[in-house]
């Protein structure tokens, strides 16, 4: 086999631009801030702990709700005409081409306490409530910037399902709803756990919408590396540390999503 010249200015920027901060972030995990061997920087690992599960437990429900959400607009999706999914396209990406942090300081003057949340309910005689600064809020920012990632994944699935299989079903008498539940469903699973992969990972380690919309309020472990490399508690050895371990749980994830999902694949015959 020929060497093919023409990859190694991509395998030189990937070395030079992916493995080599992997590798210094593993001597950082490794080594104390004089340059020493040590594993103290994982052994104190457990104070961290309520982060960890906090971080977890809110990425968990933001991928929950971005699939209560997602799976029906993806199912409406495919359904419509070439024309109308354009324009559902245009609108659902429409965000994604402004600046994340844009994007975010938008909910903020929505759900702050003076917002247009609260005036709008004003208006309406009804009570306002306190939604910026704790946790709802921050799974509102996550939902709200993670959603297509859910929506795109399950529509590229169910988009690609041969009509000659609903139309079969249909005149072996099923109706609309047996046919989703029993046909639709199950082959749109592949693209859910996509959809999961693609939302759960980036909402496990953000810190952007955690510091606009929690106010300091709800620490996440985006929020714990941050401050450890750029703040106040300045310790890129345990900062270093925590990321290796988010990032070994979560390809772990990702792994355990991949290989359900070929099982699933496997089951419905694709």
């Amino acid at each position: 086999m020929k060497p093919n010249y023409f990859s190694i200015p991509y395998v030189g920027w990937m070395a030079l631009f992916v493995v080599t901060p992997i590798v210094m972030v593993f001597v950082f995990a490794l080594t104390t801030p004089t340059g020493e061997f040590t594993l103290r920087n994982f052994s104190d690992m457990g104070l961290f702990l309520p982060v960890f599960i906090r971080s977890f437990r809110l990425a968990f429900l933001a991928t929950v709700v971005c699939i209560v959400l997602g799976y029906p607009v993806a199912y409406l999706l495919a359904r419509e005409t070439t024309r109308v999914q354009r324009i559902l396209f245009m609108l659902i990406m429409l965000p994604l081409w402004m600046n994340f942090l844009l994007r975010t300081y938008a909910w903020m003057s929505i759900l702050e306490n003076t917002g247009l949340l609260n005036q709008l309910l004003s208006f309406l005689s009804l009570p306002t409530v306190r939604i910026i600064n704790t946790e709802t809020a921050v799974v509102i920012g996550m939902v709200y910037n993670f959603l297509p990632f859910m929506i795109l994944p399950i529509y590229s699935v169910i988009v690609k399902i041969d009509k000659n299989l609903i139309e079969a079903a249909h005149d072996l008498g099923a109706n609309t709803f047996s046919v989703f539940r029993k046909l639709i469903a199950p082959l749109s699973i592949p693209g859910i756990l996509s959809g999961v992969t693609m939302v759960f990972v980036p909402a496990v380690s953000a810190f952007v919408i955690t510091q606009l919309l929690g106010g300091g309020m709800v620490f996440l472990l985006g929020d714990l590396i941050e401050m450890q490399f750029l703040g106040t508690a300045h310790n890129p050895n345990v900062g270093s540390a925590i990321s290796i371990v988010m990032m070994l749980i979560v390809i772990v994830f990702v792994i355990v999503m991949n290989k359900f999902g070929s099982g699933e694949e496997k089951a419905v015959g694709l």
